[in-house]
């Protein structure tokens, strides 16, 4: 580096200063809080033994809102999908109408000889196996 990139102690405190005011003067002071609605809220009872009347609390509708828009459908809560997964999924309805007689997007099972041997020779093991176990419990 050359002589004059260097910053010495006083010009590095000056930018370090000014980079302070910076900071505050784009600093927002939060001084309302709530519950975060993205998280489970698990609310647990009183003890059973406990004497004390339980507080009825007020509805917060500015809660009830928050926790309703956070639980719904992505496709509700925006006009537009916000990530590149959520682009693959977005329009969700079928492009080749359903019908139970399409045989290109239907496969039902059917029987051939293969099948038909292998669903016998299920049965007689089945079968076998079952009156084995009885004989076994008889004696």
């Amino acid at each position: 580096m050359a002589d004059k990139d260097k910053l010495d102690l006083v010009h590095r405190d000056a930018i370090h200063a000014e980079r302070i005011r910076k900071e505050q003067r784009h600093q927002k002071l939060h001084t309302e809080f709530s519950i975060n609605p993205h998280r489970k809220l698990h609310v647990l009872p009183d003890k059973p033994m406990c004497r004390r009347t339980t507080e009825v609390i007020p509805e917060d509708e500015d809660f009830i809102k928050a926790f309703r828009k956070a639980h719904e459908v992505p496709t509700k809560k925006y006009s537009m999908p916000l990530t590149e997964s959520q682009e693959i999924g977005w329009m969700s309805t079928p492009l080749v109408p359903e019908s139970r007689q399409n045989t290109r997007l239907n496969f039902f099972r059917f029987m051939t000889d293969v099948t038909k041997h292998h669903e016998l020779g299920q049965k007689i093991k089945l079968h076998t196996d079952t009156h084995t176990q009885k004989r076994e419990n008889k004696d």
